[in-house]
C-alpha cells in the first residue's frame, strides 16, 4: 500500500479529503432547528409575560405603600397639614402641604389602573373620578384603601391602617 510522506495511506488521506469538505449543516436541518425554538418561545411566552405582568403589578402596590407612608411621615413628623389627592382615570396620586417645597407626585406604569378608593369601616368603593384625603398632624389616620387592577385582572389593595398610620399590601383572591 503506498504511503505519503507524512506516513499515512493514500487510501485513508483521500477519505479524509472527501469528507471535510461536506461537513456541516443543511438547510433542511437548520430549519428544524429554528421551528422548534420558535415552538419553545410561542409555548413560553404567555407565562414570562404574566411572570412581568406580576412583577409590576408587585412594584406598582409597593410605590403605592412608599408614597402613603412618605405623606403620613410628613404630616405627623412635620406637623403640618398633607392632602393627597388621587386621581382613578390617570392612575396618578399626588401629596401637597402648605410648605412649597414639598410636593410628591406618582404616575402608575402602563397597564396598572386604580380600580377603586376604598373608603370607611366596610370598605366600600366610591366612583368619584379623583378622590381627596386631608392628613391632619395628630389626628387619626384614615382607614383607607386602594385598589390596584392589571391587565389581566390581578388585583392588589394598599390599605392605610388608622392604628399604626402604616400601609400595608394585600392581594385580592379572585373571585
Amino acid at each position: 500500500m503506498p504511503t505519503s510522506s507524512a506516513g499515512k495511506s493514500n487510501a485513508r488521506c483521500g477519505v479524509g479529503l472527501a469528507n471535510s469538505s461536506r461537513r456541516g449543516i443543511t438547510l433542511l436541518e437548520m430549519i428544524v432547528v429554528v421551528a422548534i425554538v420558535g415552538l419553545i418561545v410561542g409555548v413560553s411566552f404567555p407565562s414570562v409575560s404574566a411572570g412581568i405582568e406580576s412583577v409590576r403589578m408587585v412594584s406598582a402596590a409597593d410605590s403605592v405603600a412608599a408614597f402613603l407612608n412618605a405623606a403620613v411621615n410628613r404630616s405627623q413628623r412635620r406637623e403640618e397639614a398633607v392632602e393627597v389627592i388621587i386621581d382613578l382615570r390617570t392612575a396618578h396620586l399626588a401629596a401637597y402641604s402648605n410648605d412649597a417645597g414639598f410636593t410628591r407626585e406618582l404616575t402608575l406604569p402602563d397597564g396598572i389602573a386604580i380600580e377603586a378608593v376604598l373608603a370607611g369601616v366596610a370598605g366600600e368603593p366610591s366612583d368619584e373620578p379623583q378622590r381627596r384625603i386631608i392628613l391632619m398632624p395628630g389626628a387619626t389616620i384614615p382607614g383607607i384603601g386602594i385598589q390596584l387592577l392589571g391587565k389581566r385582572g390581578a388585583r392588589r389593595i394598599v390599605r392605610l391602617d388608622p392604628m399604626t398610620g402604616y400601609p400595608r399590601v394585600e392581594a385580592v383572591r379572585p373571585s
